[in-house]
């Protein structure tokens, strides 16, 4: 059920609301917009009479949901979602750039690459400090030690961390070191993790699951949300295809499906897409010409002697030369739009 708050409704309706819902046994999500408050019910395994909200004082309507999931629907939100991560944001018309190394290796690897993100203008670095690789003897990445390197980078740097966690005690300690919490694709459906997740008050990064729909990318959220985060950037990495030429295939099209359906901000990864340096500039910008909110980008000094992933990092020349396209594009499509919006 969805409880729409007239404009005017104080904070005193609010709560009860919230206090009514609980005392039925569910829990209520008030999501705040730019002109009304909406209030998510979650916890019903049946239909809620809305005879229990219509009369209250600043309620404008009660909504049956029919949809699998509820808070990440556009209904609670029709606006779209902005996310605060650490000092900046993502979402509201402003392209983020998240970039950085695949794995934090060094000290000196991670600062070169930080003083040139930086130097763009961009306000997020990425970083793993655990690495989830398909062979167990693959580098697994510095944990604990290269959280701390990532929180030197924001001291030093400015830069917003995004770093991710596979399991509680690697959310508790990229809580304590970094801004944003990333859920990497092999953990999109672990949904102990995901509630786990939802219980923190950090940023979550959701990266689509290598064969998941669309739905079951929408439900995972919802999994983080009906916890009480509300703060959850979706990110769309490329799925498990028969293609052969590229690591994945980077599905464009569900950034507008995103987009039609849900109030959450969605960015785009087009190094883990592609597996393949050349592949990452023109799959960048099809994702800004798309729609999406922001990129996260692997950047490496030397990607010949990377310990991950180095056939898809750019180097930090590339980068740069590509992060101003991106602006360039963005801009000019914003600009586009607001010539052709309604008067």
């Amino acid at each position: 059920m969805l409880i729409v708050m007239k404009p005017d409704a104080t904070q005193s309706d609010i709560d009860r609301v919230v206090q009514v819902i609980e005392r039925l046994g569910f829990r209520g999500h008030p999501m705040p917009g730019e002109s009304r408050t909406a209030i998510g019910v979650t916890g019903n395994r049946g239909s809620v009479d809305p005879t229990h909200f219509e009369n209250l004082p600043g309620v404008a309507e009660a909504i049956r949901v029919t949809k699998p999931y509820k808070l990440i629907s556009s209904d609670l939100r029709p606006g779209r979602s902005v996310i605060k991560v650490g000092n900046a944001t993502i979402g509201g018309g402003e392209l983020a750039m998240i970039a950085g190394p695949c794995a934090v290796e060094t000290p000196g690897q991670v600062f070169k690459v930080a003083e040139v993100v930086a130097a763009s203008g961009a306000k997020f670095f990425r970083g793993g400090a655990f690495k989830p690789r398909t062979s167990p003897y693959a580098f697994q990445g510095k944990g604990e030690e290269g959280l701390k390197i990532l929180a030197e980078v924001r001291d030093q740097f400015g830069l917003n961390i995004v770093t991710e966690a596979m399991d509680e005690h690697g959310i508790d300690l990229v809580e304590k070191y970094g801004d944003c919490i990333q859920i990497g694709a092999r953990n999109m459906q672990n949904f102990s993790l995901l509630k786990y997740a939802g219980k923190t008050r950090k940023p979550i990064l959701l990266k689509r699951g290598l064969s998941a729909t669309l739905d079951e990318f929408l439900l995972a959220a919802e999994y983080i949300m009906a916890e009480g985060n509300y703060d959850v950037i979706l990110c769309e990495r490329g799925i498990r295809t028969f293609a052969d030429h590229a690591r994945n295939t980077l599905d464009i099209s569900i950034v507008p499906a995103i987009r039609r359906l849900s109030h959450l901000p969605v960015i785009i990864d087009p190094s883990h897409a592609s597996g393949h340096n050349y592949m990452v500039e023109p799959l960048a910008r099809a994702g800004v010409a798309v729609g999406a909110d922001g990129l996260i980008i692997e950047v490496h000094p030397c990607p010949e002697e990377a310990l991950c992933d180095g056939a898809q990092a750019l180097t930090p020349l590339q980068y740069t030369q590509l992060y101003r396209q991106l602006q360039t594009l963005h801009n000019s499509i914003h600009m586009e739009e607001a010539i052709h919006a309604p008067a």
